[in-house]
């Protein structure tokens, strides 16, 4: 199959931007997955197999200096061992990461250069409102376009009321509840395809991704499993982040299920975009500084008294500020720490210099 790179993304904008970080001898590649820093690139004579240079991985001070899903690089291609090495990550325009599971304040990359976030969320068990209100803010954060797709709407016997529910919290967000079973809803997806186009695919384990992937590649690329009868979930498919390119243009990015998705970083503009309905109350506060707790002439507490705001949703509102907040002093610590070895790094390479 020959592959044109503007079919999926890159464009004369693209190349204006990025001409002078382009050798003779190189070419530009597309980064389709990635296991345990080992690569699979795309570029327009195929798929290579990729490693980073070594002065990448010595420069790297962080997860986001090294490749991820949906990256542009700058390779240089060894076509005869079907191989090629990475010298350069171009510079991202939108990019969802997630707080890495665990202790440690890490950064997992889980997708870039995308143009629109495909939130997935089943209309079974899976249905969870305040874990849809963590996706969102993410997905404004990402520099992408949220849509929410409500999946296996045949198993759901009041989708309008879901939909409405979804409505209260994502103001002017798409929503599409979908069935690949009966095979409704699926077509107006393809709107957000196209040539030069990236999606990527967000959601629970058993959402429902992999099988929307399929069906709109037209073929059978990502295995599905059914979903259990004893919990109405389904089993965990793709076991790691994958780019796949379109026939008919453009290019989708499957994900794992996440099983938590704890904040990485979210500024107050992407709190305002999820939490508009709260932030339009606190402007009506009597006191601009106000906390919604104790205060006289609090709006947000007279719109809880009145049932006009959900108490569940205001808990959450809560509960992301203080995630938020604990992160943010992490994150003052690690950005410490990484001069500090930013400078160790540059104090070494003099000394080897002068050794030599």
């Amino acid at each position: 199959m020959t592959y044109h790179l503007s079919d999926f993304g890159w464009n004369e904008a693209l190349q204006a931007e990025n001409e002078s970080s382009i050798t003779e001898g190189q070419t530009i590649a597309r980064v389709i997955s990635e296991y345990k820093q080992q690569y699979k690139v795309l570029t327009e004579n195929g798929e290579l197999f990729a490693e980073i240079t070594g002065k990448m991985r010595h420069e790297a001070l962080s997860r986001e200096d090294f490749p991820a899903v949906g990256d542009w690089v700058v390779v240089e291609e060894r076509l005869q061992e079907q191989k090629a090495t990475i010298h350069t990550i171009l510079p991202r325009f939108s990019k969802f990461s997630r707080k890495a599971a665990g202790n440690r304040t890490d950064e997992q990359i889980v997708a870039t250069n995308m143009n629109t976030v495909f939130l997935v969320m089943a209309l079974n068990r899976d249905f969870n409102l305040r874990r849809l209100e963590r996706y969102l803010m993410m997905a404004y954060e990402s520099g992408a376009n949220p849509v929410i797709i409500l999946s296996k709407s045949d198993l759901c016997e009041d989708i309008d009321n879901k939909v409405s529910d979804v409505e209260s919290i994502a103001f002017g967000v798409p929503i599409y509840p979908v069935s690949a079973k009966e095979n409704t809803g699926m077509n107006e997806l393809k709107n957000y395809l196209g040539k030069g186009q990236t999606i990527v695919f967000l959601g629970s384990s058993g959402a429902g991704k992999s099988t929307l992937t399929n069906w709109l590649c037209g073929e059978e690329i990502q295995k599905v499993s059914y979903i259990r009868e004893d919990d109405d979930r389904g089993r965990h498919t793709t076991t790691h982040r994958e780019l796949i390119v379109l026939q008919s243009g453009g290019a989708i990015i499957d994900t794992p299920g996440m099983r938590e998705l704890q904040l990485w970083d979210a500024s107050d503009e992407s709190v305002s975009h999820s939490f508009s309905d709260i932030e339009e109350l606190s402007t009506q506060c009597r006191f601009r500084n106000c906390t919604h707790q104790n205060e006289p002439g609090c709006a947000v507490k007279e719109a809880l008294v009145e049932g006009k705001l959900e108490q569940s949703r205001f808990n959450s509102y809560l509960k992301l500020q203080r995630e938020l907040a604990f992160l943010e002093r992490k994150m003052d610590k690690q950005a410490q720490l990484k001069e500090k070895n930013k400078w160790k790094k540059i104090a070494g390479d003099r000394t080897r210099k002068h050794r030599h």
